[in-house]
């Protein structure tokens, strides 16, 4: 049986000293897609953290492709990162290079060396995002829903088992968010896991998913209601 890309068993997640969610418990399968709401100061964030290596996992048992979170190094992080693909709200573009450049240096940084394979890894990320012809251009140039593509086309770079995409519409306008959507399910259905962070319950009900719910203290998994908000 196929070891799940995701599992947290009775973890207790922290941020600082604070304990904001206890005793949580979930399973991620490969190919899943799962929402997480949750007002803000409910845990979402510091559970993503923790998902990425930012927060240290200090109670309880956690495994993120293939990686302990509860034995994970300062050194294991970057190696981590190259298996999870992550979606900022703010897209965190490098602003002075254009876009060919942000994603080169991602490669870079992971280890890619070959200029050949670096500029079709590029091509062929840019190409699933619909952003191929704007290779050239500064990120600032580009409008939020065109950087927060780059940014998407940024996390498929290491082919990652898993995404975690933490409130990637939170800065876009409606319509653009509902294109940034579309891109995140045509990527979930070519076989990727999806972990989305998110405060748009618009895009909850139009494309239903499963939904995880940090609230009071703890995490739970909302029934999907068949009427529309």
């Amino acid at each position: 049986m196929e070891k799940p890309v995701l599992h947290l068993e009775n973890a207790d997640i922290y941020q600082r000293d604070n304990l904001v969610l206890s005793k949580v418990n979930l399973t991620i399968n490969k190919g899943g897609f799962y929402y997480l709401i949750g007002k803000t100061g409910s845990g979402k964030s510091s559970l993503m953290k923790t998902l990425y290596g930012d927060l240290k996992l200090q109670r309880g048992i956690g495994s993120i492709v293939g990686f302990d979170l509860k034995k994970l190094k300062e050194k294991e992080i970057p190696y981590l990162r190259r298996k999870i693909g992550i979606v900022f709200q703010d897209f965190k573009l490098l602003s002075d290079r254009n876009v060919f450049s942000n994603l080169e240096f991602v490669l870079k940084a992971t280890g890619w060396k070959d200029k050949k394979s670096i500029k079709d890894k590029i091509n062929e990320v840019l190409d699933k995002v619909g952003m191929k012809a704007q290779y050239y251009k500064k990120t600032f140039e580009l409008s939020g829903g065109e950087q927060q593509r780059i940014a998407i086309a940024r996390a498929l770079l290491n082919d990652p088992e898993l995404i975690l995409a933490d409130e990637p519409t939170g800065n876009l306008d409606p319509k653009t968010s509902i294109e940034v959507m579309e891109l995140l399910n045509e990527i979930h259905k070519s076989g990727k896991t999806i972990l989305m962070a998110t405060h748009d319950y618009q895009l909850i009900v139009r494309y239903k998913q499963k939904t995880l719910k940090c609230e009071g203290g703890e995490l739970f998994e909302v029934a999907q209601k068949t009427t529309t908000v």
